[in-house]
């Protein structure tokens, strides 16, 4: 598989060793955290940043599978963590890995089940922690196949800190210890704005937008997505003159997708990485790593994508705690109790297509007022919902001042 990711995408040849346990060793004792792909590594930054605060001599290991997530880690965290990919679920790989970090914790967040890996922490001593654990009911049905290698592998879990109580039943049922499974929240509510998000939102809003609507669709997707949102520009052209769309494609390997797909239908576009101004265009195409959040900050309205095709959806949480509003497909189920408390509170509505996005981005440039009772809502809503980042802590530090384990994989 990776290797026909490879063809197409030259980062996933990155580093591949370590992908096979390889990898340069790291100072024994510390945490290893776990996390697949951005939107974990973007869930696990409040721990991070908490042990570096709490521990600053312990050393931290964060793996990722996916190259993105690796590029996002490392510009998160720099030199308070080593980054790596994770190794492939094999006997051998697992046990080089580690042989050269020499964990005295495991942290995997969310949802990731890997039998060689698991049991590998167990016969080590590694206390391994499900962090912000989550699985979804149609997710249980197809573990139940798996029988035995499921309930053995959830069985070395020494904490499952599921993120709701629906999330630690099925954790329960797939054979999770009960006694070690509890309710802790999703941390993804705790994560910390940079102090100087608003400056970066408002010089980039000087910059590229002074005197028109600026909207920003984030973590887009192909499979119609995308030419949804090519179609509204064209709706919004009568509507509203002059606004200015910055589309963000989820993956890198799909800058150049959608620039075709932008010229194919004669949209006047630029894309950020030629450093040329918007100035006059439709469309301003973010083919840069790092800057989202910084549009977030700009925008009027956010869209998330992965919304408007059954992808699940992605981060909703990051504009909604800068106070924008916030506009969605009807796909969410990767986050479906964020995106249902977001639109029960009014923070977040839904759309289906071109005609009703359009609809909803004219009605709120219309409406300063409901732009401010949305951006507000969704504010509210993270903050009240934060807290699992300390009650993950309290389950996580007894197991770090225990001895360390002094047995190979």
């Amino acid at each position: 598989m990776l290797l026909w990711r490879s063809l197409f995408d030259r980062s996933y040849r990155e580093n591949l060793g370590e992908r096979f346990g390889f990898g340069p060793p790291q100072l024994p004792g510390g945490v290893w955290l776990h996390a697949v792909s951005v939107g974990e590594v973007q869930a696990c930054a409040p721990l991070v940043t908490a042990l570096r605060r709490r521990h600053p001599q312990l050393p931290l290991t964060v793996t990722t599978f996916t190259p993105t997530g690796a590029a996002r880690a490392r510009a998160l965290f720099g030199d308070m963590a080593q980054v790596r990919f994770v190794p492939f679920d094999l006997p051998g790989a697992v046990g080089r890995f580690l042989l050269r970090v020499r964990p005295r914790l495991a942290v995997i967040f969310e949802t990731e089940l890997w039998p060689n890996l698991y049991r590998a922490c167990g016969r080590a001593r590694i206390p391994l922690v499900l962090a912000s654990a989550r699985v979804s009911a149609r997710s249980v049905g197809r573990y139940r196949h798996l029988g035995a290698l499921i309930s053995d592998t959830l069985a070395q879990a020494r904490v499952v800190a599921a993120q709701g109580p629906a999330d630690a039943e099925r954790f329960r049922a797939l054979g999770a210890d009960p006694r070690a499974t509890h309710v802790t929240g999703n941390l993804k509510f705790d994560f910390e704005l940079p102090p100087d998000i608003a400056a970066r939102g408002a010089a980039l809003r000087h910059e590229f937008a002074p005197d028109r609507p600026l909207w920003v669709a984030g973590s887009t997707h192909g499979g119609g997505e995308e030419q949804a949102l090519i179609d509204t520009v064209r709706r919004l052209r009568e509507a509203t003159p002059g606004a200015l769309l910055v589309m963000a494609p989820r993956h890198p390997q799909r800058f150049g997708e959608a620039a075709q797909s932008l010229t194919q239908s004669g949209i006047d576009f630029v894309r950020r990485s030629a450093g040329a101004s918007p100035r006059g265009r439709e469309v301003l195409l973010l083919d840069t790593l790092g800057e989202l959040l910084d549009f977030y900050a700009a925008a009027d309205v956010a869209f998330v994508g992965g919304s408007l095709v059954p992808v699940g959806g992605h981060n909703l949480l990051e504009p909604a705690a800068l106070g924008v509003p916030i506009l969605t497909g009807p796909h969410t189920h990767n986050g479906a109790d964020i995106a249902k408390l977001l639109i029960e509170r009014g923070a977040a509505h839904v759309v289906r297509g071109p005609q009703e996005l359009a609809g909803e981005l004219v009605a709120l440039w219309r409406d300063p007022a409901l732009r401010a009772r949305m951006g507000e809502a969704g504010r509210a809503s993270v903050d009240s919902n934060r807290g699992a980042l300390g009650k993950l802590l309290a389950l996580i530090e007894p197991l770090l001042e225990a001895p360390r384990p002094t047995a190979g994989p």
